[in-house]
């Protein structure tokens, strides 16, 4: 490599959670040959969240120094799910949702890495040709007294709850994938310290050098408690809509906000918190829409939050739902409901009683308010989500013959 090994080292090394180790990279980076660089995603949801987004930068800057990265698609681990952080067993996954899920991970990893640089790989590409004795000789290369000291199993364990042999064998397989691959460094989000710890000892069981690991920090969702995840509904995602990115950034608390320049920026955080904590936010809104849209869908975003929150207009541009069929009067939790202004009609009905719905700019409390057929309303939930309604009037039965 060009670069001398220390130097890519210190590079590396910034906002890195765990490092296993900078020596044992230093001596493979003295080789002088790329290195071969491992990343994998099980697609157990659809999109990738800004969450996903802080490894893949990491990834990002061994592929800048020169090095062979590899993005993993986990298409036959993802069956299996991974234990990490989880109270109980994961549901399993159909193939098919698999499948689906995948199909755009690609593109959004593109928007970070450089695709012709990126080598590409679906670990059912080896597993799914394993043997049954392959199997199990795998199992016998890692001690189960081992594998329960792992936080997460022994939590399980000591309240009572279930920890199932299925489980054992994810960490087991990701390790494999590391030797399918001959893997030299792999990276990971830091809940991820025990799988990628045992991929080290399985390369070592099949006579590999062992990978180096590095974790990175993982990302709070927008309730500032949990890490960002879809399941748990506090993500903002790198093919939302710019204006939907922008509101989420902008209703981050200022300690989140910081949190966010650190993990995802490459900002100076003095300079940051010298802004005001508006200014701020509006700058970190930009970055993350440029990167993932543009800088003029960024500009286009923050000049109507601007309009809509500051100025209290409504939105330029209003979608439009027709709902057809009922009685002269419809509901207004029917019609949120159907509209998809609410996932549920009980959720319609907490979003009344919490005061988050306007009818034509006025707050509606009543959760038995009753809209009129042959009109048109201008629905509002919460800050962001505007929707004009048209409700036709019933068609007259005149003229029709019985």
């Amino acid at each position: 490599m060009q670069i001398d090994p220390k130097k890519q080292i210190e590079l590396l090394s910034r906002g890195v959670a765990e490092f296993f180790s900078p020596q044992e990279l230093e001596a493979k980076l003295k080789k002088g040959k790329p290195l071969k660089v491992k990343l994998g995603f099980d697609p157990t949801i659809a999109d990738l969240h800004l969450g996903h987004t802080v490894v893949l930068q990491k990834l990002k800057q061994f592929q800048d120094l020169g090095h062979q990265v590899i993005f993993l698609i986990g298409d036959y681990t993802a069956q299996i799910g991974d234990p990490s952080g989880q109270v109980k067993t994961r549901p399993v996954l159909t193939e098919k949702q698999v499948k689906e899920n995948a199909k755009t991970y690609l593109d959004q990893a593109f928007k970070i890495l450089n695709k012709k640089k990126t080598i590409v790989k679906k670990n059912s590409e080896w597993i799914s040709k394993m043997k049954p004795m392959e199997m199990v000789r795998l199992a016998g290369k890692y001690n189960v007294a081992r594998m329960e000291e792992r936080e997460d199993f022994k939590k399980r364990l000591e309240s009572g709850s279930q920890v199932t042999i299925q489980e054992f064998l994810y960490p087991l397989l990701q390790g494999y994938d590391s030797v399918a691959l001959k893997a030299d460094v792999e990276l990971g989000g830091s809940d991820q310290k025990f799988n990628l710890a045992v991929a080290r000892d399985i390369q070592r069981a099949y006579g590999q050098e062992p990978e180096v690991i590095l974790t990175m920090p993982l990302l709070l969702g927008t309730d500032g408690e949990k890490k960002m995840s879809k399941s748990y509904g506090n993500f903002i995602g790198i093919s939302e809509p710019p204006g939907e990115i922008f509101g989420k950034i902008m209703s981050l608390t200022d300690p989140l906000m910081y949190h966010y320049y650190e993990l995802l920026t490459d900002e100076n955080l003095l300079k940051v918190k010298a802004k005001h904590p508006k200014e701020a936010k509006v700058a970190l809104a930009k970055i993350i829409i440029t990167r993932f849209h543009s800088e003029d869908k960024a500009l286009a975003a923050a000049m109507e939050f601007e309009r809509v929150f500051a100025r209290k207009e409504n939105p330029s541009k209003i979608e439009e739902f027709t709902m057809h069929g009922g009685a002269v009067e419809i509901s207004l939790v029917e019609v949120l409901a159907a509209s998809g202004l609410s996932s549920s009609k009980g959720e319609a009905r907490r979003l009344i009683q919490q005061n988050a719905v306007r009818v034509d700019e006025e707050r509606v409390s009543d959760v038995e308010k009753k809209l009129t057929k042959g009109r048109s309303y201008l629905l509002q939930v919460g800050k962001r989500k505007f929707l004009k309604v048209t409700l036709p009037p019933t068609p007259s039965h005149q003229g029709r013959g019985k």
